[in-house]
Order: structure tokens, then sequence, then C-alpha cells
């Protein structure tokens, strides 16, 4: 999700809820301690120079029971972000606390923000030797798909 989508479900919203990706609430007295840009420059296992930057959110519950952020507060503190940092309308990251620090990307599902999991991945897979994953097919697949080729056993196509 981009920073453009979150201001729009924002301003159509009263309340802020995240849900996680087992489905669980982030706790509702929750606080965004962070709204920052993220730069990473990096060099992938190919020798591929990469750039990456993205906007965090960083949400924290503390023991403040009492706390509701609105969604007018929220995109309160996205506006001063934007304007103290010029922050562009970039893809948003969010952290928050589990086991560790985990990373999230952000989407929603028309009533809740979702943390939906991150996975890595090889960038250069190309470059370094990891096979290109077969299309598993079924033999009734491969049939049906020769007969619509024309190719039948004994017809001399192959």
């Amino acid at each position: 999700m981009k920073l453009s989508e979150i201001k729009k479900y924002l301003a159509n919203s009263e309340s802020v809820n995240f849900r996680l990706p087992n489905g669980t609430f982030v706790p509702e007295h929750f606080h965004v301690t962070e709204v920052g840009i993220i730069t990473k420059d990096f060099i992938d296992c190919g020798g591929t120079v990469r750039h990456e930057k993205v906007a965090n959110f960083q949400l924290w519950d503390a023991n403040d029971f009492e706390h509701r952020l609105k969604a007018g507060k929220f995109l309160n503190i996205i506006a001063l972000s934007e304007k103290v940092l010029g922050m562009e309308d970039l893809e948003i990251e969010v952290e928050y606390q589990a086991e560790t620090i985990g990373k999230y990307d952000l989407e929603f599902d028309g009533s809740n923000f979702v943390l939906a999991s991150k996975q890595t991945a090889c960038l250069a897979s190309d470059a370094c030797g990891i096979p290109v994953e077969k299309k598993k097919v079924s033999m009734v697949e491969l049939g049906s798909s020769a007969q619509n080729n024309g190719c039948t056993p004994g017809g001399g196509c192959c």
C-alpha cells in the first residue's frame, strides 16, 4: 500500500485497527512512535546495485490502556511527516514488536489495516544458478494438451 492509499482510507474512517497475519489485532491502545523514510542501498548476489525507499510506520503498544489513535490524528502525523521529511508517495512498511521487531507490508480489508507477512527472495536467481521452478502438469493435462495441438500417438508430429 502506498502513502496516498492509507490517507484515502483514513479520511473515510473513524477508528484505526491493525490486524496481524495470525488474525489477532494490535492492541487498540497502540501508539505510532515513528513515521519516517527508510532508504536501503545494496548489491544483490548477482552484483546488481539496488536502491529501495519506503515509508515506515512503527507501531508500539504500551501500558497506556486509555490511548486510542483516531484516524484524523494519524492523518495529521502523516501530513507532518510529509512536510518535514519531504516524504513522497512511497510504499509503506510497518514495524511492530512481536518476539523481535517484525516488518510487514500493509493492506486494507475494507475495515481494518492488515499487517501482511513479508518474505525474502533472491533478486538475481538467474545469476545464482537457482533453477527456474518447472510447472507441474498431470498426465491427464498432457493428454488433453496434445489433442488440442493436433498431436496424437503415432500422428508423426513429435
